[in-house]
């Protein structure tokens, strides 16, 4: 099988010209680099978009303009095909910071002109020498709270700027081993059948001890934390987010791909659940919500050591009417 080098400097190109790009002329890069009909999935309050110029005036002019100097800081970008499709097509996917000055609002958050990091997960779709689909969930919570503006109440997780693998060895430029990636995957597709409907019949412990590395980090999204540890885990989020939510359905990823010792996937939604038992201080209403999330993992051995997740929590609480920006600003 063919490998991965178009593709990657096709994004790692767009990601340059993203980064020399003035706000006013993002909206050229996008039409550069991008499929005439783009589909763009993005964090609350952006949402999904179509079209290039689209998500230049909705996202990047936003954030340009916001966090000023803007620079990107990946420590994970890989490439693969989907395993979820069998269209040929080569996803390009990375992770880190949008770091830049604090200067002006975005999408209502007050600045503090101090240094903010936006954390992201991103994945490109690319055919045909344009990126043709792209999921970018970025962590605005986790922004809110490095300006003084916690959106949230106690997590019971860590909160900390979150770094990349601890092998810093995240940048696959250079394409790995297929062996490498398809170990990968086979890691990832097992931790999500055990996962399947939270009935597998063990001990939660012992469950996550059958696809999870005992020394585990959980880098999760503000309002819940970060967390290490297969029993801290389980203590600090696995246990508390099932006991908060009901009759899961099905994982329905749109991509899951590997290369290497990374791998991950996104879902529009990944999973719906009943939310039956309060979660991050908030009351149960027993409705059925949806969850937008982005994984991304890196493989020790045969098993999974480390779990970068973007879950939509903005996007999760105004499905049950509460706007936690609105609610935010209004304190504020």
């Amino acid at each position: 099988m063919s490998g991965f080098q178009p593709e990657k400097q096709l994004v790692r190109d767009y990601y340059a010209a993203l980064s020399e790009a003035s706000p006013e002329d993002t909206a050229e890069v996008m039409q550069r680099f991008c499929h005439p009909d783009l589909i763009w999935r993005g964090y609350h309050p952006v949402g999904l978009l179509t079209g290039p110029k689209a998500v230049a005036t909705q996202f990047w002019h936003p954030v340009k303009t916001a966090l000023t100097s803007l620079q990107r800081r990946t420590d994970l970008f890989f490439a693969g095909r989907n395993h979820m499709a069998d269209d040929g097509a080569v996803w390009v996917a990375s992770m880190g910071h949008l770091m830049g000055l604090f200067d002006a609002p975005l999408w209502g958050v007050r600045p503090n002109r101090k240094i903010g990091m936006l954390r992201y997960g991103a994945f490109h779709k690319v055919l045909d020498g344009k990126i043709i689909e792209e999921a970018m969930y970025f962590d605005l919570p986790h922004l809110m709270t490095q300006a003084g503006q916690n959106p949230f109440g106690p997590q019971t997780g860590a909160h900390l700027v979150q770094p990349g693998p601890v092998t810093h060895e995240g940048l696959l430029y250079h394409d790995a081993p297929e062996a490498e990636g398809a170990a990968t995957l086979h890691a990832i597709n097992a931790m999500v059948g055990d996962l399947g409907d939270w009935n597998l019949g063990l001990p939660l412990v012992e469950e996550l001890r059958r696809t999870w590395h005992e020394n585990m980090i959980w880098w999760g999204p503000a309002g819940i934390g970060a967390t290490y540890t297969i029993p801290r885990y389980a203590e600090q989020h696995s246990a508390p987010f099932r006991a908060s939510f009901a009759n899961r359905s099905k994982s329905g990823h749109l991509c899951r791909m590997a290369e290497g010792d990374f791998g991950g996937f996104f879902g529009w939604p990944n999973f719906t659940a009943e939310f039956t038992g309060g979660f991050m201080g908030m009351p149960a209403t027993g409705k059925r919500v949806e969850f937008r999330v982005i994984d991304f993992y890196r493989r020790e051995g045969d098993k999974l050591a480390e779990n970068w997740i973007f879950i939509d929590l903005l996007h999760l609480w105004a499905q049950q009417g509460v706007d936690l920006l609105d609610r935010t600003n209004r304190i504020g």
